[in-house]
């Protein structure tokens, strides 16, 4: 790794350990802002010092007085801030859409650490607009669920679920979901038959317009694992570390399902296409092999939460399910059942950003914020109290990440509708250079 890569291992990994992340857990429950190490680098002393172990074990930033003094410690060893200015230098000694990517990573790492000094009573409050302008490039907003609560309400209607007002539409949901639940037990099998599916359609619609190298990369090499008593609904976790006898990647994923997730057939089609293929496996495979082939830099393969490249993996994600169909809307799937689930995932992804919005800019309880979100964006009991609480309440994922879902989406939309497919897949999935929320668009123009 040349100084640059250096610069960037050791803020990423270093800025995972003090809020408590592990990149080489294979378990969601154990990773955090670190989303992958696919490279076969050295990892660095910001994750090897005894120092970081310590911090991990504690669980990162608090205010506890032990966790305060592993902080500190830590920080004394590690120079995490002198790691994000470095990146940040280079990124203004250089020109392009690579050193735009480096200047947007280095806002939001700076905000990343500052967040966890305030969390550890050393440092000042961060500012919710501070965050926002960080990770989306632009103040944040409220969500506007009503369209799409009246288009679910046209289609349960349709469906036998008729409602006339906000108690009556819930409660249609709710038996609409009931009726269509997936079972813990079948999720094995629905799972491998819809990503058969999903990459079957993806090979039809999103590969006619990516390079030709990519073709040989898997898409899909994941496997799914439930989970108890987690407070996400599930998590992907790049692996990428499996490597064949002539040492080339096998791309490989584990999702990691919450057992105690409601979820319908419709929305749990959603839930594939946006954690699988065309979505985040898709898309970290393809950023794998452009790394291996030296056509993207290191930074290409420690991806983050936080960022504005997880805004912008986000927003391919949740247009995964159209993407792979080669459709633009949701009433363009196929079928009105599809549509629905749809329309309940973008909703859920809506209520996240306004959890957020509530939580950090208006100073709104958890109880109130949990009855709006159940109420307007029609999500479960389930959901509303995660999302109002371990999410929304998080310092970091409450200010920071809950709005990147919201962002990405609309953005991707905008750009699938705007510009031709032969422009835009390829710029989405790396093979133009990376690329993040901000930066996209220009990629696509160039």
């Amino acid at each position: 790794m040349d100084a640059l890569d250096q610069a960037v291992a050791t803020a990423v990994l270093g800025l995972d350990t003090l809020w408590g992340g592990d990149v080489m857990n294979p378990s969601g429950t154990g990773r955090f802002i670190a989303d992958s190490w696919f490279s076969d680098e050295p990892l660095p002393a910001s994750y090897t010092r005894p120092e970081a172990a310590r911090l991990r074990e504690l669980g990162g930033a608090s205010a506890k007085p032990e966790t305060v003094a592993a902080l500190d410690a830590y920080l004394d060893a590690v120079d995490v801030r002198g790691a994000i200015a470095r990146v940040r230098d280079e990124a203004g000694r250089g020109a392009g859409l690579r050193a735009r990517y480096l200047e947007g990573l280095g806002l939001c790492f700076e905000v990343m650490l500052d967040l966890a000094l305030e969390v550890a009573g050393r440092g000042e409050p961060v500012p919710y607009e501070r965050c926002m302008r960080a990770i989306l490039g632009r103040p944040g907003s409220p969500s506007e669920p009503a369209a799409k609560r009246e288009r679910v309400r046209e289609l349960l209607s349709a469906a036998g679920h008729p409602s006339t007002d906000g108690p009556g539409l819930l409660a249609a949901v709710d038996a609409w979901r009931a009726e269509r639940i997936v079972p813990k037990e079948e999720i094995p099998a629905l799972s491998a038959r819809l990503v058969a599916e999903l990459d079957t359609l993806a090979a039809r619609h999103v590969m006619p317009f990516l390079p030709a190298e990519v073709a040989r990369v898997p898409r899909a090499n994941v496997t799914f694992l439930p989970i108890e008593n987690a407070w996400f609904s599930g998590s992907m976790n790049y692996l990428g570390r499996a490597r064949r006898p002539d040492g080339s990647p096998e791309y490989e994923a584990t999702y990691e399902l919450n057992a105690s997730l409601q979820i319908s057939r419709p929305e749990f089609a959603q839930l594939v296409s946006h954690e699988v293929v065309p979505g985040h496996v898709t898309t970290f495979a393809f950023l794998q092999d452009l790394f291996v082939r030296g056509i993207v830099g290191f930074e290409a393969s420690v991806l983050t939460m936080n960022t504005r490249p997880a805004a912008l993996f986000e927003g391919i994600a949740n247009n995964a399910l159209l993407m792979a169909y080669g459709v633009f809307s949701p009433e363009e799937l196929p079928d009105r059942e599809m549509e629905a689930g749809m329309l309940l995932a973008l909703l859920q992804d809506d209520a996240k950003n306004q959890s957020s919005w509530l939580t950090w800019n208006e100073g709104w309880a958890k109880e109130d914020v949990a009855r709006v979100l159940r109420n307007d964006y029609l999500v479960s009991e389930e959901r509303a109290d995660k999302l109002s609480g371990a999410w929304g309440r998080h310092p970091l994922l409450g200010r920071m990440y809950l709005p990147a879902y919201r962002a990405g989406t609309e953005k991707v939309a905008e750009l699938r509708k705007l510009h031709p497919a032969a422009k835009v897949l390829p710029a989405l999935y790396g093979a133009l250079g990376v690329v993040d929320l901000t930066t996209v668009e220009d990629a696509i123009a160039d």
